[in-house]
């Protein structure tokens, strides 16, 4: 039985907050929840700290914190976002920090003070959480359940894994990780008293397991909790709200890879899997040795990414890309995709990666038309291609014509159908704000110089293509 301790004892060096790291960090959270108490208290609302900072289960590097502003339930919806977003800017201009409006459900006030992200978000003081306007009323629930349940004896476990799922790319309910949120790592640790055996529970994870931690439900309601919940990977039934699933977020592939690398450290335990490795760009001899290991064409579509939140911005890229795998796939067209992906820095580049299983066609395509018995029909199909046809003929009593294919390449492909105007474009089923930058500009490439270009100005991009190619055996 591999022994556990020193390897926990080393990892918890790198991941626990330095003194100077807490005193800061702790100070300006106490100085701004004094601060929001008062501006607060001129609407007759209440502020509270919200995050792994009310528990002690942040991570150095992960400088954040969001203090809730809680309103009297009377506000209407309108009040409530036009005070809120007044308390939240005088706080941080108080504070001397710079300040942006963002949107969630409703809109909040996203703060930077120094290095540290902090964020002032209202929300309706309720007594019960089926009286719930928006998710962001769920939240003080939730902190004041890891406040009671959470002892601070573990807030290292819960650190250890954070950084586990963080390392492994795992960490965050966010549209762009689909992964566990810190929420969701305390309530395992409150569950399952500590990091090991949290792993040692997510080996025997399966497809719609549930985890009950009030034990809201008995056994026999299980199959109806897996209709309610369908198609969710992992259920964790919300302490605080036993219709609420806390582990919505979590994906397919990321439930089967946390148990593989559960299994990784529990059979072989190293720093490394909790601290993590730095991933390197791909090169170009890999690029070029991989596409003629698996004979397949990268395909690159790049733009600049819409100017919206990541939660918007993701799933729209990850719906273009499945669009552009439609359009190619469509009978008359005959490409294949093998795979892809999606990758976007947000700011400056958004590409969708089209791995071809088929990307060339012959330029001579074979058309099937009526059986010769059905007379108007083939009558119709005659007329129509006899003129174009390369070959029109009977085969096996249908009639087949012989045309030339309008599209040799998936590029010619997709370059053909996304050279639009913004409502065709639209029409298409290209989602509205990637609809916006394409119509725009796009490029599409396959060759590895162009893609090395990219690489070389961006390395996290590099890092994409390298995942891409490295997929995890996760059985």
């Amino acid at each position: 039985m591999p022994s556990y301790d020193k390897i926990l004892k080393e990892a918890l060096k790198g991941i626990r907050p330095t003194k100077e790291q807490r005193r800061k960090f702790e100070s300006l959270a106490k100085k701004t929840l004094s601060l929001t108490k008062k501006v607060a208290k001129r609407y007759k609302a209440k502020a509270m700290l919200a995050g792994s900072i009310t528990r002690d289960t942040w991570l150095p590097g992960k400088n954040e914190f969001d203090v809730f502003v809680l309103f009297p339930e009377k506000l209407t919806q309108k009040q409530l976002e036009t005070t809120g977003l007044q308390v939240g800017k005088i706080v941080i201009a108080k504070l001397k920090g710079e300040y942006e409006t963002a949107y969630a459900e409703h809109p909040y006030v996203s703060g930077r003070v120094d290095d540290v992200s902090v964020d002032v978000v209202p929300c309706y003081e309720i007594s019960f959480t089926d009286k719930l306007k928006s998710a962001v009323d769920r939240t003080p629930f939730h902190v004041r359940y890891i406040e009671k349940k959470l002892p601070l004896g573990l807030s290292d476990e819960v650190r250890l894994l954070k950084k586990f799922l963080d390392s492994n790319g795992m960490y965050g309910a966010d549209t762009k990780v689909t992964g566990y949120s810190g929420y969701v790592c305390e309530l395992l640790i409150i569950s399952y008293r500590s990091f090991l055996n949290v792993l040692k529970a997510a080996v025997n994870l399966g497809a719609g397991e549930i985890i009950d931690i009030e034990k809201f439900y008995g056994k026999q309601d299980y199959q109806n909790l897996v209709n309610m919940f369908k198609g969710q990977a992992l259920i964790l039934i919300d302490p605080t709200d036993k219709t609420r699933n806390a582990a919505a977020a979590v994906s397919a592939f990321n439930l089967f890879k946390f148990k593989k690398y559960a299994q990784m450290f529990l059979e072989n335990p190293t720093p490394k899997l909790i601290l993590g490795k730095e991933m390197q760009p791909i090169t170009e001899k890999e690029l070029i040795e991989l596409q003629m290991k698996r004979r397949t064409e990268l395909v690159i579509v790049k733009f600049i990414p819409p100017k919206v939140v990541p939660d918007i911005l993701w799933p729209q890229l990850r719906r273009f890309a499945d669009r552009l795998q439609s359009i190619l796939e469509e009978t008359k067209y005959e490409f294949k995709v093998l795979s892809k992906d999606v990758f976007t820095d947000e700011s400056f580049i958004a590409t969708v990666l089209l791995e071809m299983e088929v990307s060339k066609l012959p330029a001579v395509q074979k058309k099937i038309g009526p059986s010769i018995f059905d007379l108007k029909d083939a009558e119709n199909f005659v007329n129509k291609y006899k003129e174009q046809a390369m070959g029109i003929y009977p085969e096996d009593n249908f009639w087949v014509a012989e045309v030339n294919r309008e599209f040799l390449t998936a590029r010619d492909k997709i370059v053909d159908s996304l050279s639009k105007p913004l409502d065709i474009l639209k029409a298409k089923g290209i989602p509205n704000h990637i609809a916006e930058r394409i119509a725009n500009g796009f490029e599409v490439f396959s060759e590895t110089d162009r893609i090395m270009r990219v690489v070389e100005r961006n390395k996290d991009f590099g890092v994409f293509v390298r995942k891409y190619f490295e997929k995890e055996r996760l059985v």
